[in-house]
């Protein structure tokens, strides 16, 4: 009981910290001035988007077409993202280049840097990337999680990598890495999943700390619960959308308007959405080990069945 009631109070104390930390936050970036996104507005140059064809990579496209940037849209499907350039194309008035490409595949990795060598490359958006509901990781299927590493995070550094040269002559530029929350919330089940994210966060921090002299901004996006194609793959069959509160979700185009605002006021890591921002700093006060046990005890009561 003595254990129980500790605990208790821990986690009130947390809740209570979380409050606060949330109210400063909020004053602190209220107070932010924004800096213009890269490029001259008569001249922005490219924004290379990979996971282009649906979700958040597409809603990076249409803004950032918005703002006139020519755009290469990087996916596996040729003919959703063939459409959307066309569609981009119509409407903006500017250049939009397909190139289809499996990124958890090192072939197709080594020609996207290719093509990232030859561009007048303004802004790089990692958004690739996909999750499984197979349970633990001796449950799941290896060669599975070997592609979602490789595209997690050994993609996302060699497209970063190749990037860099260009950025640095050009003294400016930026790199999107599209993260998750649940990077600060390893859970059981798909452990892959959070541990890459992580592993995004801190390579993409690193990074801004080397680059940021060049005038190269780097950032890591961390959204919570997104209304795209993300949970609706063979690959995360069985996940029930319903058991989510619909507060909890948002929008890509919401996700992508905090991003560029991320963006504009150096903000390394982004947090969209007050309640998401809110669970992130939860778990820096402690509440992580909270949802981890939750998490645990809804995984075994699940094996029991």
């Amino acid at each position: 009981m003595r254990g129980k009631k500790g605990y208790v109070m821990g986690a009130g104390t947390a809740v209570f910290a979380t409050f606060i930390g949330g109210r400063l936050l909020q004053k602190k970036l209220a107070g932010q001035t924004t800096a213009a996104l890269p490029g001259l507005k008569d001249r922005r140059g490219y924004a290379l988007i990979t996971g282009a064809s649906s979700g958040i990579g597409a809603a990076y496209a249409r803004r950032l077409a918005q703002e006139g940037y020519s755009l290469v849209l990087v996916a596996r499907r040729e003919d959703r993202l063939a459409a959307l350039a066309a569609e981009l194309m119509h409407d903006y008035a500017i250049t939009a280049e397909v190139l289809p490409a499996d990124l958890s595949q090192v072939a197709d990795v080594a020609r996207v840097e290719q093509r990232i060598a030859n561009l007048d490359l303004s802004i790089l958006v990692n958004n690739a990337g996909f999750g499984t509901n197979k349970g633990s990781l001796l449950a799941s299927d290896l060669n599975e999680q070997l592609d979602m590493l490789n595209l997690h995070v050994m993609a996302t550094m060699r497209l970063c990598r190749a990037a860099l040269p260009g950025m640095i002559a050009r003294e400016r530029g930026a790199m999107i890495n599209v993260s998750s929350i649940s990077a600060f919330f390893p859970s059981p089940g798909d452990i892959n999943y959070p541990a890459s994210k992580a592993y995004m966060n801190t390579f993409s921090q690193a990074l801004q700390a080397e680059v940021a002299r060049h005038g190269i901004r780097v950032q890591t996006l961390c959204p919570g619960f997104t209304h795209t194609e993300f949970h609706d793959t063979s690959a995360m069959a069985g996940f029930q959308k319903n058991r989510i509160p619909s507060i909890m979700w948002m929008t890509s185009e919401q996700v992508v308007e905090e991003s560029l605002r991320c963006l504009g006021r150096n903000q390394v890591i982004c947090v969209p959405g007050r309640r998401n921002q809110l669970l992130v700093l939860g778990a820096q006060n402690g509440l992580a080990a909270l949802v981890l046990r939750v998490a645990r005890r809804f995984r075994h009561r699940g094996e029991d069945r």
